[in-house]
């Protein structure tokens, strides 16, 4: 029963947000996976055949010009990521118009801001309006005028709106007339053109409502298919020979066939449905194929497509793809297999039908030879992830159930370089929700409700509870923070295992409304919907970080409990005012008390699109609002504190990230460089922020060390770096056409603030017994060398940089190398090599204690940093301390020896690395064996072998008589 007692408290702003200057360098990078997302937006440039764009439900729309080897985001400037449609004027191929929201109605989805126009290939975009139809799921260009275009409008997906039906522009989008409107229950799905005549326009209508819980969903007596023959003026229906609402008429996909405009195709979902046909231009219909599997499920597909040239040739896009060669009499499954592989969208170039491009969940594919072989979709990193979290390994791997394409495990650092496809592998779970690694073993994962995947051998065990239990998709799955041998799984009730999901205990009742109101948006399908028994589940769980007997859990039909003795007793702390169907997203209890929770709360599904956030520090008696400086219009998926500092928070919205550093008083954007996504969820690791989206895959934050010290004057105090070893593969690397996410930087990140510019701008590195080992400068000039000069591949050289010295947040990576040496004038000190033997300039620093100095403005500012070996790294101490004991005394030696070779004027040229090392003797030649012999003492993070031992004892020998003149 619900506390109304309970206390909300409106907090408003008492702190100036954070200025973006203070964080401006941090970055965003995606790791993939490089694995399509659903997709419904696809078009072609039928004179340029190998031009093609795919328009992502939340990825935002993407370009190919090389038939779909790779492909290119194209709409990353936009402010929403959700497409519905696309399309490209025939008479103006640089013309591309773009509808925002998913297009569909179904129980998981993102809405969108209105039409787009670029004129420009998509270099630019142009928003024109329509902002509140949040879901446009067809456009229609005139063949001949780019300006004159129809759209069809579905409306809000949770609640009526004006904003719907079929509107016209004549002036290419500047102004917008409705055109064919039934009413505020009823949008418009789909389009066409008469292709012999643009005064000729039909346009499907759809009334249909998605139910506020998860698999609900109504029909209304709106829907219909129309037909204009006055360019738009004046509508009529077209019946005759269609099923009627009585008769349970829905959606309706049709085509006009190019090569005889009076023949039309439809896909019809009724009780009678089917594929149906008309020869007199929609005056008549007859059924002519009643198979299930072509038109089932209409509210989710309702495609069909005519081949340009050959009536009798079709396709329909469904769970399958299918194609028919007889005017629809017969069908074969032409692409995917049912239950796989569901499609959306089918485009034939018109030019040419052997090049058709399909849209599907798992993103775009083309064919250029009629079928018979197909581009990628494992190069789209359009991925849609409902939920993230991250293991304890080292590097550490990210884990997400992805939408109709199973799970995701994939490494933050590739050991190659970069994130590839060797990083990353399915782990047996649902594509819907939670995976939750075993703290104690990360080899084993448990996922979805529930499965048991063994990493080492691949097998997958149902371990999921028996009895009478509801659970929806995304049912929580996660590990106790404080004991980790605890999972929970949230139902109706909440349940837990303590023995590898051997068995499991129920540990609450049934924490859902017991009898759920039907809200007012559900508006004239609410008699329709008689009451029921409970229908909500728990849809977020969160285990106290302090006390393993405190636990929250959040409903979807909007009610927030608490337990303090691991569940034999509950309390109703639900914040006042919160009503049925507000969706409790997540809670995150408290890193520094056990009475302090975050709630992030989601109203989507009751239409309002603003922003909540609860914070709790007394247990739940009171609560308060936290969203000053959060849009308007941003539903609030998640919501996370940090573990290290108090107060300083993160979210996520149906845009972007966001994050406060006073308790949610204020709110900042931190967006930065990620596209426009719907972020699901996010975790904090270690120093990193941990992102899932839903459409653009995974991203992380690297360092957000920045955030945590806003206050700092101008050097941030580092946090502790790793050596990594880079890329030392000598084999062929991947071609550039492989996609591939980027690995952290490499090295040591120093983050520094300028309150104005400088003119000079100096870091400095030195380590525990004050000896400089590295020193960059804004002054520095970059080298001016060929590959002759080197001496060493061109590929092999890292890209110059030096601190920066304009006004706000700078972040420089040092890559933990000691000073370059010098092989003057043919080896310039300021080139940057990578460590690989026959490269090295000079040893990685030690792992140990370092000090970092930034000289800025005359005066000098110092910070400790802390540098550890790769824990991977199973070398004994003693080994790796005799190693970088060698590295640094050859790497002194070939130094002082240059130095003599240049006053005793020898010619100073570095050697080969597998040239001679013999010879006569020289200062010359043996700062070059010193170099070279620390390049291979130095390639490994192993203690040196004994043929290094000898030789390096013999180029002391030879060093110090030849010092000593002997």
């Amino acid at each position: 029963m619900l506390v109304p007692a309970l206390l909300l408290v409106c907090i408003t702003a008492h702190a100036q947000n954070v200025a973006p200057l203070r964080y401006q360098d941090l970055k965003w990078r995606c790791i993939g996976p490089f694995r399509g997302g659903r997709t419904v937006g696809a078009a072609g440039i039928p004179g340029h055949p190998n031009e093609f764009l795919s328009g992502v439900n939340d990825g935002g729309v993407w370009k190919t010009d090389d038939f779909g080897q790779t492909w290119k985001p194209i709409f990353d400037s936009v402010d929403t990521g959700s497409v519905g449609a696309l399309a490209v004027a025939p008479s103006a191929p640089d013309t591309i118009y773009v509808g925002s929201g998913e297009g569909l109605q179904r129980p998981d989805l993102s809405t969108g801001d209105g039409m787009y126009k670029s004129t420009d290939g998509g270099k630019t975009w142009a928003h024109l309006g329509l902002k509140d139809g949040q879901q446009i799921a067809s456009i229609a260009i005139d063949p001949q005028n780019p300006d004159r275009v129809f759209v069809a409008v579905l409306g809000h997906p949770y609640g009526a709106n004006e904003e719907r039906g079929v509107f016209r522009t004549t002036d290419g989008g500047q102004t917008w007339q409705k055109v064919l409107y039934k009413d505020a229950d009823t949008g418009a799905v789909a389009l066409a053109f008469d292709p012999s005549n643009a005064q000729t326009v039909y346009a499907d209508l759809w009334a249909a409502r998605q139910a506020p819980w998860e698999n609900g969903e109504w029909q209304g007596p709106g829907s219909g298919l129309y037909k204009s023959t006055d360019g738009g003026d004046t509508w009529k229906p077209l019946t005759n020979g269609l099923p009627t609402f009585k008769e349970g008429l829905g959606r309706i996909g049709f085509s006009v066939a190019p090569s005889n405009p009076n023949l039309i195709f439809a896909t019809v979902d009724a009780n009678k449905g089917g594929i149906y046909k008309s020869e007199d231009a929609g005056e008549s219909w007859k059924l002519i194929n009643p198979e299930a599997r072509l038109w089932g499920r209409g509210s989710d597909f309702a495609e069909i497509r005519v081949d340009p040239k050959d009536p009798d040739t079709l396709y329909i896009a469904n769970t399958s793809t299918y194609k028919s060669t007889d005017g629809g009499k017969n069908f074969v499954a032409w692409k995917g297999a049912p239950g796989g592989d569901d499609y959306h969208t089918v485009w034939v170039n018109p030019q040419n039908s052997q090049i058709i491009m399909l849209a599907c969940d798992q993103g775009a594919t083309i064919t250029v030879n009629g079928g018979k072989t197909w581009s990628s979709w494992y190069n789209q990193p359009t991925a849609q992830f409902y939920h993230v979290i991250t293991d304890n390994q080292f590097p550490y791997w990210v884990y997400g159930g992805q939408q109709e394409s199973g799970s995701a495990a994939i490494c933050s650092r590739g050991n190659d370089g970069e994130v590839t496809f060797r990083e990353w592998h399915p782990v047996g779970a649902e594509e819907y929700g939670y995976i939750a690694p075993d703290p104690l073993n990360p080899k084993i994962i448990f996922g979805g409700k529930v499965s048991k995947f063994d990493r080492v051998t691949g097998q997958v065990q149902d371990v999921a509870p028996t009895g009478n239990y509801r659970f929806l998709r995304t049912a929580p799955l996660l590990f106790s923070p404080v004991d980790p041998h605890t999972l929970y799984l949230g139902g109706n009730v909440l349940l837990k295992t303590t023995d590898g999901a051997n068995s499991w205990s129920v540990i609450s009742p049934d924490l859902t409304r017991e009898a759920p109101d039907v809200p007012d948006s559900v508006g004239v399908y609410k008699a329709q919907t008689p009451k029921v028994e409970r229908r909500g589940v728990i849809y977020a769980v969160a285990p106290s970080y302090r006390d393993a007997n405190v636990i929250w859990a959040g409903t979807d039909d909007g009610l927030v409990h608490v337990t303090r003795d691991g569940g034999k007793s509950w309390q109703n702390v639900t914040p006042f005012g919160l009503t049925s169907w507000s969706k409790v997203s997540i809670i995150d209890a408290g890193h520094f008390d056990s009475q302090t929770a975050y709630v992030a709360v989601n109203r989507i599904r009751l239409g309002d699109m603003r922003p909540y956030i609860y914070a709790t520090h007394d247990g739940g008696k009171t609560w308060s609002k936290i969203v000053v400086g959060l849009p308007d219009n941003a539903p609030i998926n998640t919501i996370r504190e940090d573990p290290q500092v108090q107060g300083l928070l993160y979210c996520g919205s149906e845009t972007a990230v966001y994050f406060s550093e006073d308790d949610g008083a204020n709110w900042n954007p931190l967006r930065l460089n990620m596209p426009c996504s719907s972020i699901r969820d996010l975790v904090v690791h270690g120093d990193d922020l941990v992102v899932a989206t839903h459409g653009r895959s995974f991203w992380i934050l690297d360092d957000i060390t920045p955030l945590r010290q806003l206050s700092a004057v101008a050097l941030v105090k580092p946090e502790t770096a790793y050596r990594y070893r880079r890329d030392t593969n000598s084999d062929t690397p991947l071609p550039p056409e492989v996609p591939a996410g980027l690995n952290p930087p490499d090295g040591a990140i120093l983050d520094y603030y300028l309150d104005s510019d400088q003119t000079s701008v100096k870091i400095q590195i030195f380590d525990k017994d004050n000896h400089l080992v590295r020193s960059f400068s804004s002054d520095d000039k970059a080298p001016n060398f060929s590959e002759h000069d080197l001496e060493v591949p061109m590929y092999w050289v890292r890209p110059f940089t030096k601190p920066a010295t304009t006004r706000g947040h700078h972040r420089f990576v040092w890559d933990l190398y000691w000073q370059p040496l010098s092989f003057a004038p043919f080896f310039p000190i300021s080139a940057i090599y990578q460590d690989t033997p026959s490269a090295a300039t000079s040893p990685l620093a030690g792992p140990g204690a370092y000090m970092v100095k930034l000289v800025v403005g005359g005066q000098t500012y110092s910070a400790p940093l802390l540098l550890k070996l790769d824990p991977r790294i199973k070398t004994p101490e003693n080994g790796i301390k005799r190693q970088t004991e060698m590295a640094l005394d050859c790497y002194q030696m070939a130094q002082d020896l240059q130095r003599r070779a240049a006053s005793a004027g020898e010619n100073v040229r570095r050697r080969r690395r597998f040239g001679p090392r013999g010879g006569e003797a020289t200062f010359s030649s043996l700062s070059s064996d010193f170099s070279g012999l620390m390049g291979e003492v130095d390639s490994a993070d192993m203690a040196p072998t004994s043929m290094m031992e000898a030789e390096y004892k013999d180029l002391k020998e030879k060093a110090a008589k030849l010092i000593a003149g002997k």
